[in-house]
């Protein structure tokens, strides 16, 4: 049996960040030891994916990002766009591959933490602790003892909730011969595409070099769509919309986001807790995980280090996740245009108050604020609506 103080389960973005900040550990707290569990190459590892943040000035991920923004723009369906500069916060994008690289790189030279790879395939709470019954490839069945458990496995069905759309997404990583892309600035919402009937859809151009972008079509909507209806949304977006020509794809990510107002458990047994998107960092009204998830960690380890009890703390303030429900609603029932609920707030709210709105930072003054810019009535319509309705399963996509 192995054994550690801490046992982490799923080395996604939340297990790795959790992982990384528990290897090195602040002067003066205490030590743990951390066992990470990492499933074998196959499909229970994520495929790779990027991931966005924003944080002010330097972080401890810069020198592995793809690239780093100040001014953000949003397209409405009609009219001027709208452009602002966020400083001091920088828009960031890194890969996930890049990532787990800088943090494996990290984790081989601390004395704290060791790697398996191995599938976990039960968590049991047991006295003082919990044991993770593991199979390695070979198909040895093993079991890891640890006084706390942190499980970021992605859940197998999401929780009862009164509304939930899904973000669902396809991108090109896309390269040109000749310069067509301004690196400066982020196109953060085109709402140029077209709507659907249920929902709404947008463009998102990330550029990497004059020459380079990420370039993705977004819907938030209840269904998926198939491949090939992906493919042909690009399509119109970057040459009918954007107007690129001469591009070769060259990489691809495709995504599903969760967006729900259901309740995540952040503790399944005395010692037992899931961090990122299976404890609730999924920001409900945009899909962001990867801030949260940095808060998590932080919360967890300066815990460990200090000999308290390391229940994650919520990812999201009572009142962000009441104002999100509240967006839900209106979006899932059709009393808001998504095109134009979105349009509207970012002409007349400063990006830089909406990005620390989206983490929740803003105080109550400045939330209200905020909700005086949207719909007020179809607003107050649906947050009457969530006192009576049911929460109800929704299944995985």
């Amino acid at each position: 049996m192995l054994e550690a103080d801490v046992a982490i389960v799923g080395a996604g973005a939340a297990g790795l960040s959790l992982a990384h900040r528990l290897s090195r550990p602040q002067p003066g707290s205490r030590t743990v030891s951390v066992l990470l569990i990492d499933a074998p190459p196959g499909p229970l590892r994520p495929p790779s994916r990027t991931w966005c943040f924003w944080e002010q000035d330097h972080g401890p991920y810069d020198h592995v990002l793809i690239a780093a923004w100040q001014t953000l723009r949003v397209r409405p369906p009609h009219g001027p766009a709208i452009a602002d500069d966020i400083a001091p916060l920088r828009y960031k994008m890194i890969r996930s591959e890049d990532f787990e690289k800088l943090v494996h790189r990290d984790l081989a030279q601390s004395e704290h933490v060791r790697c398996v790879e191995a599938t976990a395939e039960t968590v049991e709470s047991v006295s003082d602790g919990a044991l993770v019954h593991i199979r390695t490839a070979d198909g040895r069945p093993h079991s890891v003892r640890a006084r706390w458990v942190f499980d970021s496995r992605p859940l197998g069905s999401l929780p009862a909730a009164r509304t939930t759309l899904l973000q669902h997404f396809h991108g090109w990583f896309i390269r040109s011969d000749r310069p067509q892309f301004d690196p400066d600035t982020v196109e953060l919402m085109d709402f140029r595409t077209p709507q659907p009937a249920h929902g709404l859809s947008f463009g998102y151009l990330l550029p990497i070099e004059r020459n380079q972008a990420l370039v993705e079509y977004t819907e938030f909507s209840s269904t998926l769509l198939t491949r090939p209806a992906y493919e042909s949304a690009l399509r119109h977006y970057t040459t009918d919309v954007l107007g690129l020509r001469d591009i070769d794809i060259v990489d691809t990510e495709t995504g599903v986001i969760p967006m729900t107002d259901a309740r995540f458990a952040r503790e399944t047994a005395p010692s037992v807790f899931r961090i990122g998107a299976a404890g609730g960092a999924t920001r409900p009204s945009t899909g962001y995980t990867f801030a949260a998830a940095q808060r998590q960690a932080r919360a967890i380890a300066d815990a460990l280090g200090e000999g308290r009890r390391p229940l994650p703390p919520p990812a999201h303030s009572a009142r962000s996740r009441a104002m999100d429900a509240v967006m839900l609603r209106a979006l899932d029932s059709g009393r808001v245009d998504g095109a134009a609920f979105f349009s509207r707030l970012f002409s007349q709210v400063p990006m830089k108050r909406l990005l620390r709105f989206l983490d929740g930072r803003t105080h109550l003054h400045e939330d209200i604020a905020v909700g005086v810019r949207t719909p007020v009535l179809p607003m107050l319509t649906s947050a009457a609506e969530l006192l009576y309705l049911p929460r109800r399963p929704f299944p995985r996509p």
